[in-house]
C-alpha cells in the first residue's frame, strides 16, 4: 500500500523512528542497521512495509529496498514473524543473511535470538532458491559481503575496533566503485 515515507526525522531509537510528514508523525519500526544509517540525518526516506493485524496497523521501515525485500521474504517463512525478521535484520546485515542462506550456514541463522534449529533450517530451505535466484539483486550483495568480510578481518587483525571498522567499510561500499579487498582496506585505512 505504501512505498516509502519521506520527511523530517522527529525521533529515532535503535528500534523505531518517528518521521514527520506535513504535521503527521509516523511511528515506524526499524532495524539497527537502518538506525545506523539514519541516526544523524534530519531528513529521511524509509521504504516501508505495512502489516495489518486485528489490534494494530504496523509500519516497518528500511533504509534500502533490498533490506525491505529480504524482510518480506523472511516473513513469508512459516514461524518467522515481523518481530523475528526485525531481530534478524538487526543482528546481521542483509549481505550476511543472504550469505548464510546461500551457503546453508544454519549456525549463523540460529545465532539470532529467537531462532531455533528448525526455524533456521526452514529459512534456508524456503529462501535458498529465492535469494539465490535474485540474480542481479542477490549476487552483488553476496560478492560485496565477501570482500567486506575479508577487509573487516584484516582491519581487526591490524588492531582496529571491529564496530568502528565495520561502519567505515559500509560507508565505503555504499559509495561504490570498490572492486578488490586491497582497495577497500586502503580506503578504510585512510578513514580510520
Amino acid at each position: 500500500m505504501y512505498e516509502y515515507i519521506k520527511g523530517k526525522l522527529a525521533e529515532t531509537t535503535p528500534t523505531y523512528a518517528v518521521v514527520d510528514c506535513g504535521g503527521v508523525g509516523y511511528y515506524i519500526n526499524i532495524s539497527v542497521n537502518t538506525y545506523s544509517k539514519i541516526s544523524t540525518a534530519t531528513e529521511v526516506c524509509l521504504y516501508v512495509h505495512l502489516i495489518v493485524r486485528e489490534d494494530a496497523h504496523l509500519l516497518y521501515g528500511f533504509y534500502s529496498k533490498e533490506e525491505r525485500a529480504l524482510f518480506r521474504q523472511l516473513i513469508s517463512v512459516s514461524g518467522v514473524g515481523a518481530n523475528t525478521a526485525g531481530v534478524m535484520l538487526s543482528s546481521m546485515t542483509t549481505g550476511e543473511i543472504v550469505n548464510a542462506i546461500v551457503t546453508e550456514n544454519v549456525n549463523a541463522i540460529k545465532s539470532v535470538k529467537g531462532i531455533g534449529l528448525k526455524t533456521a533450517q526452514r529459512v534456508i530451505i524456503e529462501l535458498k532458491d529465492k535469494v539465490g535466484a535474485a540474480g542481479a539483486a542477490g549476487e552483488p550483495v553476496f560478492a560485496a559481503n565477501t570482500i567486506r568480510d575479508e577487509a573487516l578481518s584484516a582491519l581487526v587483525m591490524l588492531g582496529f575496533v571491529k564496530a568502528q571498522a565495520s561502519k567505515v567499510l559500509d560507508k565505503i561500499i555504499a559509495g561504490g566503485g570498490v572492486s578488490s579487498v586491497e582497495e577497500l582496506i586502503k580506503l578504510a585505512l585512510k578513514q580510520l
